[in-house]
């Protein structure tokens, strides 16, 4: 256990393991795990059953902010199935956010002013008594910019894409490498372009490229990190 409770900030591109990571320090330390991503993942959700997205990918910026003031999104700990999981107005919808379908949108929905301020806000709620660790796109540089541990990962576009790639098999999902690929660098074009919260390292965050690297040697590299603070 760590003597004091403090507040981790993890940033970085998609498809990097943010969130894998994050919940194995959450777990062995006892902190309380926020997954950011998952909460813009909840908006593009009910934006797209909500009717705010058309046939052909336009977002109504006007639909989505109507439903914003009654999204409810909170996180649960489901311990037969030994996973956190994302929860929107009362449902778990962990497997459904994780979907292509929300994945091509969820940028342009997270880079509508109003969605962000909305979310920043509830996840500075949730972390006002620290103890926790929290991943996304802007954590170490809009939500917690003075977290006393911040982190920002990356690894090569064509591994992120091989390591979604076998997730959405393993959910049965039947889609193609280079349209995955495809997806990964689209992405990383827009969180880095979009004019609200871009994608940056914050000034005081430490690297961590996991191209090649398990999760267990990313555990022991942040272990080492935490024994010096």
């Amino acid at each position: 256990m760590l003597s004091k409770k403090i507040t981790i900030a993890i940033d970085g591109y998609s498809s990097c393991g943010k969130s894998t990571f994050a919940k194995a320090i959450a777990k062995e330390f006892g902190y309380i795990y926020i997954d950011s991503g998952a909460m813009y993942r909840a908006v593009t959700l009910a934006a797209i059953r909500g009717g705010a997205v058309a046939d052909d990918g336009v977002l109504s910026k006007s639909k989505i902010l109507a439903m914003l003031p009654s999204l409810q999104i909170s996180f649960m700990y489901n311990t037969s199935a030994g996973r956190f999981e994302t929860v929107l107005n009362a449902e778990v919808v962990e497997d459904t956010i994780r979907t292509i379908a929300v994945s091509n949108l969820v940028s342009p929905v997270s880079a509508i002013a109003e969605v962000r301020t909305k979310m920043v806000r509830l996840q500075q709620e949730m972390g006002r008594k620290k103890g926790i660790v929290m991943d996304g796109r802007d954590i170490g540089t809009v939500v917690f910019p003075d977290a006393e541990l911040k982190i920002f990962m990356t690894a090569d576009p064509s591994v992120r894409a091989m390591r979604r790639y076998k997730e959405l098999q393993v959910k049965g999902e039947s889609i193609s490498l280079e349209a995955i690929e495809a997806n990964v660098r689209g992405r990383d074009h827009m969180d880095e372009n979009r004019e609200v919260s871009p994608l940056r390292k914050a000034d005081d965050a430490l690297i961590l490229d996991n191209s090649h690297m398990t999760l267990d040697e990313q555990m022991e590299w942040v272990r080492r990190i935490l024994e010096k603070l």
